[in-house]
C-alpha cells in the first residue's frame, strides 16, 4: 500500500470521545480515495492526521514504506511531501496565477522553476492564464489554480479537503470529473474529503463512509450502494428503506418474505437460524422497485420528487410500511394515487431487526466487499 492508516486515533483534550477512533485504511499508488460522512464524523480531522497538522494519539500512518507517525515518531507536516488543496483555495490576491504556482517550488533554478510552472497549468487547462490574477477567474478556474500549485513540487500524496463546497451544484460534479481527469493524467495518489455523493462517486476509486470518528466501509462505489457493511452505510448512501421481512426455508429453497411479495431463487440467502425466528430487516432500495400497473402490490404516492428524466415517488403500503422507487417522468402520477408495484431485487440485503443504524464494524472486521454483515443474496 502507498499510504497505510493502521488503527488511528486522534483525540483533542476536552473532548470525551476521539475525533478518529481506530480507523484503518490503505491507499494504492495512483489511486483516490475519498472520506465522506455526516458534519463531525472525523473525516477532515483524519485528512489532517495524514498530513500531519494533527498529532495521533494512537496507531500508525505510513507513506510509500516511510512511517509518518506512530507512538515514538510524528514527521512533521513539512517534511511529509504531501500536498494540499483547501476549500477556500488559499490563492494569494496580490500573485497573478503563474506566481501563486510558482510560490512552493522557489528553491528551483528559474528555467525549470518557469518549466513546471508552464507543465502543470497546461494539465490543469490553464496554459494561457498565467498572468491573470484570481479576482479575474472563475471559482472552478481558481479551483483549478489551487491544484496547480498543489501538485508543481511533486507531492507523494495529494490531500483535498471539501475543494468544491464553495461552487454551485452543476459546477461542482463537473470539475469533480475534470479534477479525477487531472489527478490521473499526472499519477497522483490523492485522498479526498467530501459531503457530497455525487462527488465522492464522480472522483473516488474507493470511498470511505464515516460517522463518529468510526470508518464503517472502505469500498468503491458499487459495493457501498449494492452490499453496504453496515445499517448506516445503507442509509446514508443512496435512497432506501428498510422493510421487516422474514427468511423462510422452503424445501430446498430460501425465500424472504417482504411486503412486497417474497423474493425467491436466492443464492447464499443466510439460513433462517441466522436471526431469532427468522426475522430481519431487508433493505429496499429505490430502483429495486418497479413502477407496473399490472402488479397486485398497490402502493399510495404520498410524496414526490421530480428530478429531470425521472420522479422519486415515496410509496405507502397498505400494510403501512414506506418504500420508493424511480419512475420515469412521462408517468406523472398524482400524490394519493395508487400505482401497482412490484419488487425485482439483485442484491438482497439484510440486516438483523431494529440494528443501530451507527453501529460500525467491530475492529479487524472492517474489510473491502465484505462477507459476513450484512448478509448479501445477488438474485438469480
Amino acid at each position: 500500500m502507498f499510504l497505510n492508516v493502521s488503527h488511528l486515533s486522534v483525540r483533542y483534550a476536552g473532548q470525551p470521545q476521539p475525533a478518529v477512533d481506530g480507523v484503518s485504511l490503505g491507499l494504492q499508488a495512483g489511486d483516490i480515495g475519498v472520506l465522506i460522512g455526516p458534519s463531525g464524523c472525523g473525516k477532515t480531522t483524519l485528512l489532517r492526521a495524514v498530513a500531519g497538522l494533527e498529532r495521533a494519539s494512537g496507531g500508525s500512518i505510513h507513506l510509500h514504506n516511510e512511517t509518518v507517525s506512530d507512538e515514538h515518531h510524528h514527521t512533521p507536516a513539512e517534511q511529509r511531501r504531501i500536498g494540499m488543496v483547501f476549500q477556500d483555495y488559499a490563492l494569494f490576491p496580490h500573485l497573478n496565477v503563474g506566481r501563486n504556482v510558482a510560490f512552493g517550488i522557489d528553491h528551483l533554478p528559474r528555467a525549470e522553476r518557469e518549466r513546471r510552472v508552464a507543465e502543470v497549468l497546461q494539465l490543469v487547462g490553464l496554459g494561457d492564464l498565467q498572468a491573470r490574477f484570481p479576482h479575474e477567474l472563475s471559482g472552478g478556474q481558481q479551483q483549478r489554480v489551487a491544484l496547480a500549485r498543489a501538485l508543481a513540487p511533486s507531492p507523494r500524496l495529494l490531500l483535498l479537503d471539501e475543494p468544491f463546497s464553495n461552487l454551485d451544484v452543476d459546477l461542482r460534479e463537473r470539475l469533480a470529473h475534470e479534477v479525477r481527469a487531472i489527478l490521473k493524467a499526472a499519477g497522483a495518489t490523492a485522498l479526498f474529503v467530501t459531503h457530497d455523493q455525487l462527488e465522492a462517486f464522480a472522483i473516488g476509486d474507493v470511498i470511505g463512509v464515516m460517522h463518529e470518528g468510526h470508518l464503517h466501509q472502505w469500498d468503491d462505489a458499487y459495493a457501498l450502494y449494492h452490499r453496504p457493511a453496515t445499517r448506516f452505510v445503507a442509509e446514508f448512501i443512496g435512497h432506501g428503506v428498510f422493510t421487516p421481512a422474514r427468511i423462510l426455508q422452503q424445501g430446498d429453497n430460501v425465500v424472504v418474505q417482504t411486503p412486497l411479495g417474497n423474493l425467491l431463487d436466492v443464492e447464499e440467502c443466510p439460513l433462517p437460524s441466522a436471526y431469532p425466528d427468522g426475522l430481519c430487516d431487508v433493505l429496499l432500495r429505490a430502483d429495486d422497485i418497479l413502477h407496473d400497473d399490472d402488479a397486485p402490490v398497490k402502493a399510495q404516492i404520498v410524496r414526490k420528487a421530480f428530478r429531470g428524466s425521472e420522479f422519486l415517488y415515496t410509496l405507502r403500503l397498505a400494510s403501512g410500511e414506506t418504500v420508493m422507487t424511480h419512475v420515469p417522468s412521462h408517468h406523472n402520477h398524482a400524490v394519493g394515487e395508487w400505482i401497482g408495484i412490484r419488487a425485482e431485487v439483485e442484491h438482497v440485503v439484510t440486516f438483523e431487526r431494529g440494528a443501530v443504524a451507527a453501529t460500525p464494524p467491530a475492529p479487524g472486521e472492517l474489510r473491502r466487499a465484505p462477507i459476513h454483515a450484512p448478509v448479501i443474496a445477488p438474485a438469480v
